[in-house]
């Protein structure tokens, strides 16, 4: 695992450009994606370059359960609105927060997950040290999963919603062991909400109650953050 520390998360975030820019260019087709206001800047950069993604395909960490897609809370519309309408890709997999067959779209989503070795993810990280929607105690072994979302995270995530009472409170998420399956992972955290998260990530132990110190078994992890997340690190 390779930590590097910014000063603002602009910084960290033209890093997580150059590493994309340089994964696209050394042949990866298939990119793994995250959402949350973490990667926001990262977007930004990739619809304002030259990068071409028309041969490649995107597949989301996450889906919150019970939301259209047309939803303006929606992982999907978050996607559309941030990179998928400005950059296209050739193929773009969500996993379908309106599914009936809960049993049926993790299947498929697994298949289509398979089929699409991931060649760069791009995570997140939660205040609970979460991963995509992986909460503790996380499944280290597990595939994709239909997820009851922790307490913590309903309240972290409730800034976005009118109310808490709106944010959903289960979610789909592409499970830990595909995630670690993919051949290069990129973390970003910034703020220092996430500064205890971030130490236990990179200097605790690997403990399914914090599901992303699995990462240190990895072998290919970068850690990009700000001073604020990285306040708590010897």
């Amino acid at each position: 695992m390779r930590t590097l520390v910014f000063d603002t998360p602009a910084e960290a975030s033209q890093k997580a450009f150059e590493l994309v820019r340089e994964s696209l260019e050394n042949g990866s087709t298939t990119f793994g994606l995250a959402t949350g206001s973490t990667p926001e800047k990262l977007y930004e950069l990739i619809v304002a370059s030259d990068l071409d993604f028309s041969q490649a395909s995107s597949i989301n960490l996450d889906e919150y359960y019970g939301l259209t897609k047309q939803d303006s809370q929606s992982y999907a519309y978050f996607m559309k609105k941030h990179l998928i309408s400005h950059k296209p890709f050739k193929n773009v997999y969500i996993p379908d927060g309106e599914a009936q067959d809960i049993d049926a779209e993790l299947a498929r989503y697994d298949k289509i997950i398979e089929e699409n070795p991931i060649d760069l993810q791009i995570l997140g990280i939660g205040n609970n040290g979460h991963i995509g929607f992986n909460e503790p105690p996380a499944d280290f072994n597990g595939r994709t999963q239909f997820i009851d979302l922790d307490q913590s995270t309903i309240e972290a995530n409730a800034r976005l919603f009118d109310s808490i009472d709106e944010v959903p409170t289960k979610a789909l998420t592409m499970g830990i062991k595909s995630i670690m399956d993919s051949k290069k992972i990129i973390l970003m955290a910034f703020g220092e909400e996430k500064a205890r998260a971030v130490q236990k990530l990179i200097e605790g132990p690997v403990d399914p109650m914090v599901p992303a110190s699995v990462l240190q078994n990895h072998p290919d992890v970068v850690v990009l953050l700000d001073k604020a997340s990285a306040q708590f690190l010897a």
